[in-house]
């Protein structure tokens, strides 16, 4: 039970925010059926038809989660630290003490316990206290004035000082000279896990509304979408390569990868390859399906005869791939998470190590899911590409296509970076691919996730801009393509 608690907590954390972001968009499904119950009803009817549906179905099941495993949870430590939430964070200040003051009144809010660092330094020979009328008879913190500034960190070799709750810092300034006392204090609640918590509502919330704004803003667009997204999840080819991807996942936990102690980095890898590429085979078979055949079939033919242009047919099926791709990396991506988790237990307990903290599964948790993101980018760039080759070429051509496209978006740049890339004629091709094809290389972090580095949000952030920026440019390319293609 206790190793359960261990690997589990993580999970259980990532379902309470889930939960509490599927409790927000109930109350705000409940606040708009009192006052327009029809749209209400629509909205509740557009949930049932897409893919949001199963979505809901994996949020009841981590609402089940998160209640069925709390009592092996710390609770009382969550919900302290959620309402201690919005009072924690920098605290800083910059004030001017006058000479020969004694007990110059600073208003600071803080706990003790909660303090992770701070630093304060003075021109001048300044005391410090938390209670007036000490000053240099019995200082709490003496800054000398000119040298360096007083420092606590965890493993310094100052003293913290700080051991109660502190309301007000109390300075006494005892030279000839004013002087400026600054200050930053760093704050954080005893557990810090919990700021991902509105992370992950957030998450769900946008994932709903997303789904939603963009029905109401394009809703030709949205029909077609929607219809494409129900044939390729109905497709028996979804259904087993998800069920593929869950088994992969599984099995990698007990592969003996003979790594000396490093198997979870080995998983990291191989778990967030794996369901990139599923995803990605996903997107060419829903490509090749819903626009190859249907142009071939005439479908698009009687499609096209209703008041729907050729830019809402290609638009609608580029999202309607993109629905089947996101619910994929949801379902594998919450079965990806939990046995990363377990890894870290099970490893340790193959070693005959200590079981490890709930901490450390934690953090291998979280510093997969940037990876998981840049993989759903990479996915949904291919799937761009797909539907403009999809316009003109058959299934066997475009999965030929794109697996080369695949292989040149990651070999482009390495041609660059390798000693042959000094060649002036290799190095120009080199160029010309990685300007021509997606830089799929930029999405390949792998080595740096299972290396325990951390992906900066900049990074996220430039990576959907470029990945905006090129499906933009492949829908361009497909509705040049599509524009003259003779249906009949």
């Amino acid at each position: 039970m206790s190793n359960l608690s261990i690997w589990l907590t993580p999970i259980w954390l990532l379902a309470v925010g889930a939960t509490i972001g599927a409790l927000c968009l109930v109350l705000l499904w409940g606040a708009c059926w009192l006052v327009n119950r029809q749209l209400a009803s629509s909205i509740l009817a557009t949930v049932q038809e897409s893919i949001l549906l199963p979505v809901s179905y994996m949020l009841i099941a981590l609402a089940v989660v998160a209640v069925v495993a709390t009592p092996i949870m710390p609770l009382e430590r969550l919900a302290s630290s959620l309402k201690r939430l919005p009072y924690v964070g920098p605290v800083e200040f910059s004030v001017s003490v006058p000479a020969e003051t004694s007990d110059f009144e600073i208003s600071v809010a803080l706990r003790a316990d909660e303090l992770q660092s701070y630093t304060l330094e003075s021109a001048e020979d300044v005391a410090i206290n938390v209670e007036a009328g000490k000053g240099y008879l019995d200082p709490l913190i003496q800054i000398s004035g000119g040298e360096k500034p007083y420092h606590w960190s965890p493993g310094s070799n100052n003293p913290r000082g700080f051991d109660d709750d502190v309301v007000s810092l109390f300075v006494t300034n005892e030279s000839s000279l004013e002087t400026v006392v600054k200050g930053i204090l760093h704050t954080d609640v005893e557990m810090p896990e919990v700021h991902d918590l509105p992370v992950v509502a957030i998450s769900v919330v946008a994932l709903f509304f997303g789904y939603l704004l963009i029905r109401w803003l394009a809703p030709q667009v949205s029909v077609i979408a929607t219809a494409t997204a129900k044939e390729a999840v109905s497709q028996p080819l979804f259904i087993l390569l998800t069920v593929l991807g869950i088994v992969a996942l599984v099995a990698y936990v007990y592969i003996p990868y003979n790594t000396f102690g490093e198997d979870v980095k080995m998983l990291k890898t191989s778990g967030m390859t794996t369901i990139k590429i599923l995803a990605i085979l996903v997107a060419l078979w829903t490509a090749s399906v819903s626009i190859a055949e249907e142009i071939e079939g005439r479908t698009a033919l009687t499609v096209l005869s209703k008041p729907v242009s050729r830019r809402q047919f290609i638009l609608g099926k580029f999202l309607g791939i993109i629905w089947p791709i996101v619910l994929m990396f949801v379902i594998l991506g919450i079965i990806f998470l939990l046995t990363v988790s377990f890894k870290v237990v099970y490893d340790a307990r193959e070693s005959s190590k200590t079981p490890p903290e709930w901490q450390l599964c934690y953090e291998e948790v979280v510093r997969i899911v940037p990876g998981l993101v840049l993989a759903f980018l990479e996915a949904v760039v291919i799937a761009a590409i797909s539907v403009a080759i999809s316009t003109r070429l058959s299934m066997l051509p475009n999965l030929v296509i794109c697996g080369s496209i695949y292989v040149l978006g990651h070999l482009g740049p390495l041609i660059v970076k390798s000693a042959v890339g000094k060649i002036v004629f290799v190095r120009f091709i080199g160029q010309f691919i990685s300007v021509l094809f997606p830089v799929l290389d930029h999405y390949e972090i792998e080595g740096a996730i299972a290396g325990s580095a951390s992906v900066p949000p900049v990074y996220l952030l430039t990576a959907l801009l470029y990945s905006f920026l090129y499906c933009a440019a492949a829908m361009l390319l497909a509705l040049f393509f599509f524009e003259d293609r003779d249906l009949a």
